[in-house]
């Protein structure tokens, strides 16, 4: 099928884009491995342990005993049996090796919160697929791809650990996540406040559901990242959709535009230029999202600050169509062949093949229904309202499920979470995803840290020398909690005894 009108159901949040396209008795088993990342500073080398667990496909219910193997991964370098923690990070839409790649945060706090540090894959995702390579041939199997199984798997994963590592037992558990692991991570403490003493959810957008936020707020966001980062940068783009509308009136039209903008497959069709269209506009998320100030390759290689590289070319609206056009091109390939090493472009793809665009697709057709929409005003892109029926219809089409975008405000709180304690809420005002976060405090244990010059989930990255002051200021404040949760852990330990 092709992409539906309202601009993807975005996500992963380390990726927006998805399959669908929609608007948008536990035994281990342990491998020593060394896993190489790679920053703008040079080869990183982690040293882990991948292991796996037999969890319950279902854990909420008793006429079935399926299992499978949930993959995690375990470092304990700088973990102390003395006084020590453990920093569990919640897992995402994705191969977990790559979040542990790229959350260098926790690797960098490891030595002084003396923490083991353990990544937990998301059921579905990498290799921790619950009906193997059937998973998602049946809509009956995906039954189980929900946030709710998910913190299961992770309950019962701690408790295992806590059993069978000696020295484990009697340790404090916080919980890391970013973006949807942000959320899980959240989410995570309020379902099992018994299980983990808090967490950090770094751009987290928890509030994106219902109408807790206006549908519009992501789109905004991005459009005042281009807006900041050059002159007419926005606008530029902004006139671009009617210049590719108005090439794509004739066959000469599309031709040109397929070999203007070094398409891999060329366009032949109306269906196929709304496809470009919203590949365009992924790409323009996507470059929100990690506009890091530093040369980074999370989502793809990419330079320093990569808005103002790809607003360069994009100063002036007023040019022909065609060469406004031939400036889109250039911006788009910052973005797609910065290393130079692309032959063409292709408009299925805009990010790593780490990201398990299927389940996510699926995830959003279900319970994380986010809206979004443009007004062509507020923001840069064309306008597309928030058309929930047309997006049950997507969805009913791909997966046979209908959504359900109460439901999440109902399992876990929407608005109404003051009861809970002990969760961090970071959140990066350049990231459109902070739109739906939690950006002011809710009480003196539910805080909210805004990093100005932050993109999605900055907070979580590895420390760099390029790192502005706000990230080293907001990373000071949630250690400084982390340790007060440990201390509070440790010091309710000693009442009892």
């Amino acid at each position: 099928m092709g992409r539906p009108t309202v601009l993807l159901l975005l996500l992963t949040f380390l990726t927006p884009g998805a399959a669908i396209r929609v608007p948008p008795a536990m035994k281990a088993l342990s491998s020593l491995r060394w896993s190489t990342s790679f920053t703008s500073r040079g080869t990183v080398a982690k040293k882990y342990s991948i292991n796996y667990i037999e969890q319950k496909v279902n854990h909420f219910g008793f006429d079935a005993d399926e299992t499978f193997k949930q993959r995690y991964l375990i470092a304990d370098e700088y973990w102390k049996k003395n006084g020590g923690s453990i920093l569990f990070y919640t897992g995402n839409e994705g191969d977990i090796t790559w979040f542990c790649n790229n959350t260098g945060f926790m690797w960098d706090v490891a030595a002084q919160l003396k923490a083991m540090l353990v990544f937990a894959e998301h059921r579905y995702y990498g290799e921790s697929l619950p009906f193997g390579n059937k998973s998602f041939t049946d809509s009956r199997h995906l039954d189980f791809l929900t946030s709710e199984q998910a913190l299961a798997d992770f309950a019962v994963l701690i408790k295992h650990l806590k059993k069978t590592i000696p020295g484990a037992k009697n340790q404090p558990v916080i919980a890391i996540g970013g973006s949807y692991g942000g959320m899980l991570a959240a989410w995570f403490r309020m379902k099992y406040p018994h299980i983990v003493v808090g967490a950090l959810a770094a751009s987290a957008p928890i509030w994106h559901f219902g109408n807790l936020v206006p549908c519009g707020v992501f789109m905004e966001i991005v459009t005042k990242d281009f807006k900041r980062s050059g002159p007419n940068c926005s606008e530029t783009i902004r006139s671009s959709w009617d210049a590719i509308n108005r090439f794509a009136r004739t066959g000469a039209g599309l031709r040109w535009l397929s070999e203007s903008l070094g398409l891999c497959t060329a366009l032949t069709n109306t269906q196929d230029v709304q496809n470009l269209k919203a590949w365009i506009s992924e790409t323009w998320i996507n470059l929100a999202m990690v506009d890091y100030p530093y040369e980074s390759d999370f989502l793809q290689p990419l330079p320093a600050w990569p808005i103002k590289v790809v607003c360069q070319y994009l100063k002036n609206p007023s040019v022909s169509d065609a060469q406004l056009l031939q400036n889109i091109f250039q911006a788009l390939n910052v973005y797609y062949n910065y290393s130079g090493q692309a032959n063409c472009l292709n408009i299925s793809e805009t990010t790593t093949s780490s990201l398990g665009t299927q389940g996510w697709s699926y995830q959003a057709c279900t319970e994380m229904v986010m809206p979004f929409c443009t007004n062509g005003i507020d923001d840069m892109f064309e306008p597309h309202s928030w058309n929930l029926r047309e997006f049950s219809e997507d969805c009913f089409k791909q997966w046979g499920v209908r959504p359900r975008p109460a439901w999440i405000i109902t399992m876990y709180g929407g608005k109404n979470i003051s009861s809970h304690t002990n969760i961090i809420f970071s959140n990066g005002e350049l990231d459109p995803w902070s739109g739906g976060g939690v950006t002011k405090d809710i009480t003196d244990t539910l805080v909210a840290i805004t990093i100005p010059e932050g993109a999605h989930h900055l907070d979580l990255r590895a420390r760099n020398a390029f790192d502005p002051t706000t990230v080293l200021l907001a990373r000071s404040l949630e250690v400084r909690h982390m340790k007060q949760w440990i201390r509070d852990f440790y010091a309710n330990q000693r009442k009892k005894h």
